[in-house]
């Protein structure tokens, strides 16, 4: 039974995981700039110390996911990085995977401050960040109680998650990967 719900998961996950976006590249650009500038316009007004934070930062992210956990449970979204020295932005996918009493579905955008370039630039090239953590989760249409701790095992990078929608709770440890849109960083 456990696998055939892990495999339904899976299969859902994947399914639903990665927001949609225009066919035409530069549309898909568009959409993840007015993405991250959403993120970041919902992060200052819930934090408004974080402005100053991102503004002398290497650079930052902003990632929109969708996830599903049921025990086991797999997120996937799209996002972009934006070194604020060069001024250049990198398009990226961004996968997770978790295990452990983590029961919901939500859809969240992250954001991710680096706090020195080689930080950045190893993000950007490798891509991975290991975590895990515990959260307690209701919202609906950027409206709710969120509660949010991101454990981040690639420091120095500060996480702020956002649910805009969803209903979640547990403690799981999780993967990650991020990795550069080949298609969209031409």
């Amino acid at each position: 039974m456990r696998i055939a719900v892990s495999g339904f998961l899976a299969a859902t996950v994947l399914s639903l995981s990665a927001p949609t976006l225009a066919a035409d590249p530069a549309a898909q650009k568009a959409e993840l700039h007015k993405m991250c500038e959403a993120a970041l316009a919902t992060l200052y007004k819930e934090k408004p110390a974080a402005k100053a934070e991102v503004a002398k930062s290497a650079g930052y992210g902003c990632f929109s996911s969708f996830g599903i956990s049921f025990f086991v449970g797999g997120a996937g979204g799209r996002g972009l990085v934006h070194d604020n020295a060069t001024k250049k932005d990198y398009y990226m996918n961004m996968a997770q995977a978790s295990g452990g009493l983590d029961f919901g579905i939500k859809d969240y955008r992250e954001v991710l401050v680096f706090k020195d370039k080689a930080t950045l630039t190893k993000f950007v090239e490798s891509g991975w960040e290991f975590g895990g953590g515990g959260q307690a989760t209701a919202a609906a249409g950027g409206k709710g109680a969120k509660a949010e701790k991101t454990e981040v095992s690639t420091a120095p990078i500060e996480v702020y998650p956002m649910t805009k929608t969803g209903l979640a709770i547990g403690v799981a440890a999780a993967g990650r990967k991020y990795w550069k849109d080949d298609d969209l960083n031409k």
